[in-house]
């Protein structure tokens, strides 16, 4: 009890520099190593099966996405409330997070999971997969029939992960994360492309599985990864133990859980929804199933390069999570405005290095060779193209992330549900459908809007930060 004790002191005095800097990088990796799951299954498919199985799992990402928010959900309210009640020593309350979040993820998997499994081709066609080529169509039903079930495991290691982080175990958070990566890794090309070798006197062989080998390889490693986190609540290795007479819903307690996790669910349900907005507008815009193909193929890359970029300044954010709730919670006002200080900086930073990485030449070339072969150049210049133009402005954007993470973690949901849906579901989302009806270049219309919302999010979310930040100030100064 004396590193959890020590864990607490630390998050209400310890130096906030070191501090974003221990919290961050567990929370990098693993957020990257989770997102990494879908990337490398991508990798191997756009090298070793063709653009028609990389538009395939593209297809699939938005019902994934969408499986995911639900995820975020439970997990992002309940380590948010955690920090708080942490801070208060409210020990009894945080034991009931512990039993609710495991409660939350049974449940939505009992309910949602066998809807989308019996809805699989209708899902698809909302995704425009019906206008690309068969084989496309084939690989994204494939894969995402094989996923569905599977998601329970990563719902229940990202929750407990994200509770571990909250309490101060960054580095358990991040192992759990390790461990499913890991698998994933060595399991993606086992499965997808098979293997046959004779070891002294024994055989081995398994045919090639493609699409269906990625599949398994994430269903894997998803459930090794989720029986890591568990097992140290099954161990009371923790600070809140887990407590199986706990596993219930509480009204109160999910009434503010929910209303701070509705913040980045809405976020990634738009992530969901934009994702499938714009391959049914290539769909829709383009002229015939190739270029359609090559189009969703270009989507696919886009989205993994930006989750690529976009996890440091997301494991900066789950850094500093725990230090604005906590402190809040403690009334330390004055370290809370020091905290939104140093996250402003180095969000900012890195949100330069996004842009630089995915605009400048020769990185976004080197992105699109990641994901699609050398024998189709032409292919590799389109997604380097396209990624420039979508993300020509995606360096002012620090701002809106900060403040949805400010405002999440200090338990001010609807300003952070706000901020959260301003870039895709607000503005986004209507320029998407709009921009492309008054440009000859359809496709340019399309990567267009992303700019054009980055823009306009960041100029929308600056006065309520500001107004918040003043607040801040002025009691620092009052005390």
């Amino acid at each position: 009890m004396v590193s959890a004790d020590s864990n607490l002191e630390e998050l209400a005095s310890g130096r906030i520099g070191p501090l974003l800097v221990k919290y961050s990088w567990p929370a990098l990796v693993a957020m990257t190593l989770n997102a990494l799951y879908a990337i490398v299954d991508r990798v191997f498919i756009g090298q070793g099966c063709g653009v028609d199985a990389m538009a395939g799992l593209q297809l699939a990402m938005p019902v994934v996405m969408l499986l995911g928010a639900f995820g975020v959900f439970v997990g992002a309210g309940h380590a948010a409330v955690l920090s708080i009640k942490l801070g208060e020593n409210d020990f009894i309350t945080c034991e009931k997070i512990v039993g609710e979040l495991v409660a939350l993820k049974l449940l939505f998997f009992l309910t949602l999971t066998p809807v989308l499994f019996l809805n699989v081709d209708t899902v698809l066609g909302w995704c425009g997969a019906d206008k690309v080529t068969p084989a496309a169509y084939a690989a994204a039903r494939e894969y995402l029939k094989l996923v569905i079930f599977s998601h329970v495991f990563s719902h229940l290691a990202f929750g407990l992960s994200a509770l571990l982080r909250s309490e101060g175990g960054a580095v358990r958070s991040m192992l759990a994360m390790v461990i499913g990566f890991g698998a994933n890794l060595v399991l993606d090309p086992v499965l997808i492309f098979g293997f046959d070798f004779t070891l002294f006197t024994f055989h081995f062989s398994l045919a090639p599985m493609g699409v269906a080998g990625a599949a398994w390889a994430t269903n894997i490693a998803m459930f090794l990864s989720c029986v890591w986190a568990s097992s140290y609540y099954l161990r009371e290795r923790t600070v809140v133990l887990f407590r199986w007479r706990r596993v219930s819903l509480y009204p109160q307690l999910l009434k503010r859980t929910a209303a701070i996790g509705l913040a980045p669910f809405l976020q990634q349900l738009m992530s969901s929804l934009i994702v499938a907005a714009l391959a049914c507008a290539f769909s829709y815009w383009m002229p015939d199933e190739s270029s359609r193909t090559d189009r969703i193929a270009s989507l696919g890359v886009f989205s993994s390069a930006l989750i690529l970029v976009f996890m440091p300044m997301l494991g900066c954010q789950q850094g500093l999570q725990p230090i604005f709730g906590y402190n809040w919670g403690a009334r330390n006002f004055r370290r809370v405005l020091g905290t939104l200080k140093t996250g402003f900086w180095v969000t900012s930073a890195l949100t330069v290095w996004a842009w630089v990485v995915q605009v400048v030449p020769p990185f976004p070339e080197w992105i699109a060779r990641m994901f699609v072969s050398s024998d189709n150049p032409a292919l590799v210049k389109l997604c380097a193209a396209d990624l420039q133009l979508s993300n020509s402005m995606i360096w002012c954007i620090s701002i809106n992330v900060l403040a949805t993470t400010f405002f999440q973690s200090i338990g001010k949901p609807k300003i952070s549900i706000l901020l959260s849906m301003l870039r895709q579901g607000i503005v986004l989302l209507p320029v998407v459908i709009i921009l492309p009806f008054f440009m000859e270049d359809k496709a340019m219309a399309i990567w267009l809007s992303m700019p054009i919302s980055d823009v306009i999010c960041n100029l929308a979310t600056i006065p309520p930060l500001l107004l918040h930040a003043r607040f801040l100030s002025k009691v620092r100064s009052a005390s």
